[in-house]
């Protein structure tokens, strides 16, 4: 029988994205590195996370912060997770390895909740994968250890998270890797977890890959990402999320969770695939006419 996952009343609030989170990155990082490695030199010599829009002086292109905000939106978000995690036995891991469903040492599965506290994982032990598809949405300014907001991301000419092409195709590519790299994965939901909206030529695409099982859904965990204007909810099929509350996760990780999915996909003629309806047919209940449609589809012949 699969378990049922549930998140009991917790005491503390737990907050999803927002700009003291962006502080925080850059707080921390400046640990880390210097200010040149983390912001924009304007030609009036200020120090901002993107150029803004309309900006006409000398451009340089800053890749040394992509690291950072790549390993610290992965151990936010293991810490986004971890009291789910514990209060349902699991452990949210950051950098897992599985080779069985192509999540290796040079490509490891981002954060994912396992039954094991281990980064070494069997297929098996494995819950959920978050691909985690963050980056700084606001334009900010930096003088004196002082942050100033300049703007949402409609002020400056980045675009963050889900709103780059290359991240969108990135996540989609890194999925199909892992559904086509062994049966292990079968029954494994992979979430893209962002921090912004998606454009509106990914609407129909994000829900035709829920819609096939490829993945469960692009998630942002950020409930006002505009300033003073609201963005999309939802697509039609619930293959975009906004997530706008630590209460609303839960309940859409209970939800995913309490389902018992299975992948599969091929390709068969016509005849074929009734031959195996009729067969799976015969068996007694739902259940098992499921399972023996899956074990034929499934066959090389």
């Amino acid at each position: 029988m699969k378990k049922s996952y549930i998140k009991r009343k917790v005491n503390k609030m737990v907050k999803l994205w927002d700009q003291q989170t962006e502080k925080k990155f850059f707080t921390t990082a400046l640990n880390l590195t210097t200010k040149e490695q983390l912001f924009y030199k304007t030609k009036d010599g200020k120090f901002v996370a993107y150029w803004p829009k309309g900006y006409d002086g000398p451009k340089s292109t800053l890749q040394s912060r992509n690291s950072l905000i790549g390993n610290f939106t992965e151990k936010w978000t293991v810490d986004l997770l971890k009291d789910y995690a514990q209060t349902n036995g699991l452990f949210a891991i950051q950098g897992v390895i599985c080779e069985e469903i192509g999540l290796t040492k040079q490509s490891p599965g981002d954060v994912v909740l396992c039954k094991k506290d281990s980064i070494v994982q069997n297929a098996k032990d494995i819950i959920v994968i978050f691909e985690v598809k963050m980056s700084v949405v606001w334009n900010w300014e930096y003088d004196n250890k002082k942050y100033k907001e300049l703007g949402d991301f409609n002020t400056h000419q980045g675009n963050p998270g889900l709103l780059r092409s290359d991240s969108m195709l990135k996540a989609i590519g890194k999925s199909i890797n892992i559904r086509v790299s062994g049966s292990g994965a079968n029954k494994i939901p992979i979430v893209i977890l962002g921090n912004t909206p998606i454009t509106k030529s990914y609407y129909e695409k994000v829900d035709h890959l829920k819609k096939n099982g490829i993945i469960q859904g692009f998630w942002s965990v950020n409930s006002k990402p505009r300033d003073k204007i609201d963005t999309i909810k939802e697509t039609k099929e619930q293959g975009f999320l906004r997530i706008d509350s630590y209460n609303e996760l839960i309940g859409k990780l209970n939800e995913l969770l309490n389902q018992e999915l299975v992948f599969f996909s091929s390709m068969r003629s016509i005849k074929q695939l009734g031959e195996i309806i009729v067969t799976a047919n015969k068996e007694d209940s739902l259940e098992k006419k499921a399972e023996k449609f899956l074990e034929l589809i499934r066959k090389d012949d």
